[in-house]
C-alpha cells in the first residue's frame, strides 16, 4: 500500500506527495493533460514539440541542466497520445531548486524565432531519423491511420507529418502553450524523503502565484464501432516481412482492460507463452513475435506482430499466429496459466513500487486519469479477472470485423 497525501492550490494545481525514508532523494514529477490526442489534426507534433522547447530554458532559466547538475541532480521528460510528463531527481535538501525550476518551465518557455527555430529543427531530424529513414520506423504511423478513423489516436506522439512542425507559427505555439500547459491542467508529484507538510510549503511557495489558465481542448469523438475488417500492405527497404494484426479494445480503466492486459501475458509474456512455446520454438515460424497493448487512456489497440524466420511463407505464418491468438476466445485459460501471469504481473507491481521516482511517475498518471488511489487497486483489479473473464473480453475483441492487417513486406523478397 503506497500512502500519500494530496492537496489542491487556489490555482488548481493538483499537489500530491509519498513520504518514503529509504532514499536521501526526492522526485519532483510535473505531469500535464496534455499529449498527442489533444492537438488539431492539422498541427499534429506540438506536445512532443514543447517537451524539446522547454528544455531549451524558460522565462528566468536559461538553462535547465546546469542548476541541476550543480546540486547532483538529473531530469528527463517524455511524451505520449494522452501525456506529457517531466521530472527531476535531487538530495532532499536541494528540492527547491527543482521546484524552482519546474515553476518556471509552467510560467512559460523563453519564446523566441530563434529558440523555435532551435528545436524545430531537432524535433524535424528526429522525426526523419526515427520514423521515415529507419527499419519499420513508419509503422506506427500505418497502423494508428488504419485502425483509426475519427479518434485522434490516429497519429503517433511525434505527429503525422514533418510539414506540421515547418510549418508552425511561434503564435500557434504560444497559444497552444497558454491553452494546455497550466496548473489547472496539470498534477505535481513529490516523493521521497520529504514529510507532506514541508513538500505542500514548498509547493505553494512555487505554485501558488502561477495563475490558472483557460483550457482549450479540441472535442475527442469516440472511435465508431468497426464493422469491417481493414487490411493494408506496404513495401518498404527492411530485410524481413512482417505484419501487425490490431484489435479495438477497451479504455485503461475499465474492467476488461485487466482481462485483456494478462491474456496478451498468456499469449506473449515470456518463454513459457503460448506463442513462445509453439510458434517460435516449436514450429519456428517466428524470429520474434508478439502480442501486447497499446495501453493508452481512451480505448486502445490489442496487437499481434510477428517477424517471419528465413524460408517461412508469410501468409501460412501470419496465419498461424492470428489462429493461436484467436483461439484464446474459444479455449479456457488454464489455471496454471492464469496463475503464473497474475504472479508475473504483481511481481512487476512490486517492483514499479520500490522506486521513489516510479512511484511519482505512477501517481500523477493515475491521478490524470481521475484518481491517484488506482495504484493501491491495481493489484486487486487483476487479481480479480477470471479465466472465464479472459475469454469473453477475447470473444468480444478479437472479431474478423474488428481487425486491422498490416502487411509489412521486404522490398528485397
Amino acid at each position: 500500500m503506497i500512502q500519500f497525501e494530496k492537496t489542491i492550490l487556489a490555482n488548481g494545481l493538483r499537489v500530491i506527495v509519498h513520504t518514503d525514508r529509504s532514499t536521501p532523494f526526492v522526485a519532483v514529477n510535473v505531469c500535464y493533460n496534455v499529449g498527442a490526442k489533444h492537438e488539431d489534426s492539422s498541427r499534429t507534433g506540438f506536445a512532443h514539440l514543447f517537451e524539446h522547447l522547454t528544455f531549451g530554458g524558460s522565462k528566468h532559466v536559461p538553462d535547465f541542466d546546469t542548476p541541476i547538475q550543480n546540486v547532483g541532480g538529473t531530469n528527463n521528460a517524455f511524451t505520449t497520445n494522452d501525456i506529457t510528463n517531466y521530472y527531476i531527481t535531487v538530495p532532499a535538501n536541494n528540492i527547491e531548486t527543482a521546484l524552482w525550476l519546474e515553476s518556471d518551465r509552467m510560467v512559460g518557455p523563453k519564446f523566441t524565432k530563434k529558440g523555435l527555430e532551435v528545436q524545430r529543427k531537432v524535433v524535424i531530424e528526429e522525426f526523419r531519423q526515427r520514423n521515415l529513414n529507419k527499419p519499420y520506423g513508419d509503422t506506427w504511423h500505418l497502423l494508428r491511420d488504419l485502425s483509426y478513423k475519427v479518434h485522434p489516436y490516429r497519429w503517433p506522439t511525434i505527429g503525422l507529418t514533418p510539414e506540421h512542425i515547418e510549418q508552425a507559427t511561434l503564435e500557434e505555439v504560444k497559444d497552444f502553450f497558454f491553452h494546455h500547459y497550466a496548473p489547472n491542467n496539470a498534477v505535481l508529484v513529490i516523493t521521497g524523503n520529504i514529510t507532506p507538510d514541508h513538500a505542500f510549503r514548498m509547493a505553494e511557495k512555487w505554485f501558488s502565484d502561477i495563475p490558472e489558465r483557460e483550457i482549450k481542448n479540441l472535442a475527442i469523438f469516440p472511435e465508431p464501432v468497426q464493422t469491417q475488417g481493414r487490411e493494408l500492405t506496404v513495401h518498404r527497404d527492411v530485410p524481413i516481412d512482417t505484419f501487425y494484426v490490431a484489435w479495438h479494445m477497451s479504455s485503461r480503466l475499465d474492467k476488461d482492460f485487466y482481462a485483456a492486459d494478462l491474456l496478451s501475458d498468456i499469449l506473449s509474456g515470456g518463454n513459457s507463452s503460448r506463442v513462445e512455446e509453439r510458434l517460435v520454438k516449436g514450429q519456428k515460424l517466428f524470429a520474434e513475435a508478439d502480442v501486447f497493448l497499446s495501453g493508452e487512456n481512451d480505448p486502445g489497440l490489442f496487437i499481434a506482430t510477428g517477424k517471419l524466420n528465413d524460408g517461412v511463407n508469410f501468409e501460412s505464418g501470419r496465419q498461424a499466429l492470428i489462429e493461436e491468438v484467436l483461439k484464446s476466445a474459444e479455449t479456457e485459460v488454464t489455471p496454471h496459466e492464469l496463475e503464473k501471469v497474475k504472479n508475473k504481473v504483481e511481481a512487476e507491481q512490486v517492483f514499479n513500487e520500490i522506486g521513489y521516482l516510479e512511484k511519482a511517475m505512477q501517481l500523477a498518471a493515475y491521478e490524470i486519469l481521475g484518481d491517484a488511489g488506482q495504484i493501491n487497486r491495481q493489484a486487486d483489479h487483476y487479481r480479480n479477472v477470471s479465466a472465464d473473464d479472459i475469454r469473453k473480453v477475447a470473444s468480444g475483441i478479437l472479431r474478423p470485423e474488428n481487425c486491422n492487417l498490416l502487411n509489412y513486406l521486404s522490398l528485397k523478397k
